[in-house]
């Protein structure tokens, strides 16, 4: 497989190897099962492959690879296996095939779908000869044992298992039976309550799925919650059973989920530390060794096993975790060694920590970290600054091209109060470093001197910042000129500001304008202010073209609202096609509107002549539109409710195309198409929908574009109405969408 977790091609492989022959299907299966190693029907497919054949050797071999990391119940055919070998064993035969039933329901018998399985264990039981009344007794108890362990356990067949169990104490002993069965009829009602919650967790989990690493697709993260609520379920103990009992249900429902997400590393921390606050650290501990081998490349698993070692006092198991970690040295990140540094000072003390600095520092992957963490640790924990001071300058001379380090250095030299080497810090750093790559030292230098330096040393160190920035093109020449931002930053501490919020904006806004002075800019790309800022210690600053990510609307073509309504004149209603009326009349409470866009009439109507009925009749149908964007589960209602003439339907139902005079203003009544339903529709009620008491988009009102009522106005207040059109129409409510007016 060219890619390793193809799942496609997998299942292709598993399909080929069914009809190959057992010699040549085996390495198929082994290379499958090395990819997906929890993939239950790629072991049950390779184990029945053998069993085909009889060969037995080899199907035990295989059953003792999978069968407890598999816990899956259409896995344990081994039931069925172990049946065949010793059903001619006689009374051996017997005993070996119950110690079978007895460690399969062990391990899986807490499955919800281990219903079967009990019941032919049952079954099993119940067929066992008894040659006296000392074995009828004792098959007898071993039946009754199965079945009040079997009704106490939630799986789909517990109803049936009650049935069986109440029909088996009535046959032996109705006296017996009737305190028997009021002593777990308790018990099997909370079985069969804990079982309907279950089934609701496990009815969200895929079955199905092989146990891939995770993508961050939205499939992956459904099954991670399914299994983290049916984890918190059984965590909860809803059963209320003993502490025992509740424990290897959880570790069960872990071992299952693994199953699954076995590439997920928080899922094999949580089931080790849940081990280890259960009071299991040595299973924990296996846990963790079984999660480095199913994710060998994980660091993080490797530091909480060996947190888990080292808590408990097994210090040299830790320190052979953190050895893995560093392998030959050679490869071992700047993370590892610091890590085992600060493990030594910890266990072995501060000259074990010290020899080991001198030789992580001849790593090749050695970088600036570890002197900082390991200054640091000198400094804060050994208490002794010069043994600091002379790491981080013994660092300096390799990492003077690192900005990084300088900033650390210069914030050690802050806590010793050493003002003088901070500054000769910053100029010996300044006078090194690239200018691309001095942003945050120079920012660093003016802020100490900001906070600890006098008037002239803090404004020399401005002016040489901003010209050492304008050389680069960092920021324009007019950036050498001092600004209102200048003071801003000098005079501001932490979040507090000697502006206001709305000030700050002005000055970003300015600033990207003054650095964009000279450019051709669209009105469109300026800034608008907010969100541009960049409130840090040093003052406000502006994020770089932010016309290239923003993209903002263009104002000057905006309409102003004007609420004034001045009677008279026709409009948009008057000069509108007949069949599109009714839509636009649940829409407007007043006829005084105009066409906006100055469309002309004439315009309009050849394109209402070349628009197919069914068209027209669509555009009718549309609800009115609040906002920019129409409610889409709305505007799906009403195509659904809409009764659209097709191309073949009878001319008597397609509505006439409108003509000139339509559009001219006629005062004429225009028919309303298929009024009735437009009225169903906006009041929402579908046939059949009387009596559902859950509210649908369907059953909400139609919105009103109260925005587009305005711009109407607005337009046919500029521009006036045509003195030709003297009809005047009145139409219902926007929210009834029903015609009430007349006409004049």
């Amino acid at each position: 497989m060219s890619d390793k977790y193809n799942v496609e091609a997998a299942e292709i492989l598993a399909s080929e190897a069914q009809h190959l022959p057992i010699s040549e299907a085996a390495p198929i299966y082994e290379q499958l099962l090395a990819t997906f190693p929890t993939a239950a029907k790629y072991w049950k497919q390779y184990v029945e492959a053998h069993m085909a054949v009889n060969n037995d050797d080899a199907t035990k071999q295989l059953f003792s690879r999978c069968l407890l990391n598999c816990l899956h119940i259409p896995l344990w055919c081994y039931i069925r296996f172990i049946r065949k070998v010793n059903e001619k064993k006689g009374v051996e035969g017997h005993e070996e095939t119950r110690k079978a039933f007895d460690f399969m329901l062990n391990y899986v018998g807490a499955d919800i779908a281990s219903g079967p399985v009990w019941m032919e264990y049952i079954t099993f039981l119940k067929s066992l000869p008894a040659v006296n009344a000392q074995e009828e007794s004792q098959r007898m108890t071993a039946v009754r044992k199965a079945y009040q362990r079997a009704i106490v356990t939630p799986t789909h067949h517990l109803e049936q298992l009650w049935k069986d169990y109440e029909n088996f104490e009535n046959s032996v002993s109705r006296a017996l039976a009737k305190g028997l069965l009021s002593e777990y009829q308790p018990k099997y009602n909370s079985a069969r309550a804990v079982y309907r919650e279950r089934k609701k967790y496990v009815d969200e989990i895929d079955w199905n799925v092989l146990a891939l690493p995770p993508t961050g697709s939205q499939k992956e993260e459904l099954q991670w919650m399914a299994w983290k609520r049916v984890l918190a379920f059984e965590k909860g103990n809803p059963q209320r059973i003993d502490s025992a009992s509740s424990n290897k249900r959880i570790a069960f429902t872990y071992e299952q989920c693994l199953m699954y997400l076995y590439h997920y590393p928080d899922i094999w921390y949580d089931y080790a530390t849940w081990h280890a606050k259960s009071g299991s650290i040595d299973t924990a501990i296996k846990v963790f060794q079984r999660a480095l081998k199913a994710l060998p490349d994980s660091e993080v698993l490797r530091y909480a096993y060996a947190e888990l070692e080292e808590s408990r006092g097994a210090i040299q198991p830790a320190k052979k975790i953190y050895e893995s970690l560093l392998g030959d040295g050679v490869n071992a990140t700047a993370l590892a060694h610091i890590q085992f540094i600060r493990f030594l000072r910890r266990t072995e003390g501060v000259e074990a920590a010290r020899k080991y600095f001198i030789d992580a520092r001849k790593s090749p992957n050695c970088t600036y970290h570890v002197y900082v963490a390991y200054a640091m640790m000198a400094f804060c924990l050994d208490k002794d600054p010069k043994i600091a001071h002379n790491i981080f300058e013994a660092g300096l001379k390799r990492f003077m091209h690192e900005p990084g380090y300088i900033l650390e250095y210069a914030d050690f030299l802050s806590r010793l109060n050493d003002d003088r080497n901070i500054r000769a810090l910053f100029e010996r750093a300044l006078s090194s470093l690239p200018p691309e790559e001095s942003v945050e030292v120079w920012k660093r230098f003016t802020q100490f001197e900001q906070t600890y330096g006098d008037l002239a040393s803090m404004l020399k160190v401005e002016q040489r910042r901003k010209e050492a920035f304008s050389r680069t093109g960092e920021e324009g020449t007019s950036a050498l000129e001092g600004s209102l931002q200048d003071v801003v930053a000098r005079y501001s501490f932490m979040d507090l500001w000697p502006c206001s919020s709305n000030d700050l904006d002005h000055l970003a806004r300015q600033e990207w304008l003054a650095n964009n002075v000279n450019k051709k800019v669209e009105k469109s790309g300026l800034p608008n202010g907010t969100g541009l800022i960049d409130k840090g210690s040093t003052g406000p600053t502006t994020i770089s073209n932010p016309s290239a990510k923003i993209v903002l609307p263009d104002t000057s073509r905006m309409v102003l609202y004007d609420p004034r309504q001045k009677p008279g004149g026709s409009g948009f209603l008057s000069s509108a096609p007949a069949a599109v009326v009714p839509a636009i009349s649940s829409s407007l409470s007043t006829p005084t509107a105009k066409l906006v866009g100055g469309g002309s009439t004439n315009t309009l109507d050849e394109i209402l002549k070349a628009a197919p009925p069914a068209l027209v009749a669509f555009v009718a149908s549309l609800p009115s539109v609040s906002g920019p964007s129409p409610d889409v589960d709305v505007v799906l209602s009403i195509c659904l409710q809409s009764n659209i003439p097709t191309a073949q339907a009878d001319k008597s139902t397609t509505l006439p195309t409108p003509g000139t005079s339509e559009l001219s203003g006629s005062s004429k009544s225009h028919p309303i198409p298929n009024a009735k339903s437009t009225r169903d529709r906006q009041t929402g009620k579908r046939k059949g929908q009387e009596e559902d008491d859950t509210t649908t988009v369907q059953s909400l009102p139609l919105p009103r574009d109260v925005f587009r009522i305005r711009q109407l106005q607005l337009q046919k207040a500029r521009g006036g109405t045509s003195s030709q059109q003297n009809g005047s129409v009145s139409y219902g409510s926007a929210i009834s969408g029903e015609l009430s007016g007349s006409t004049s």
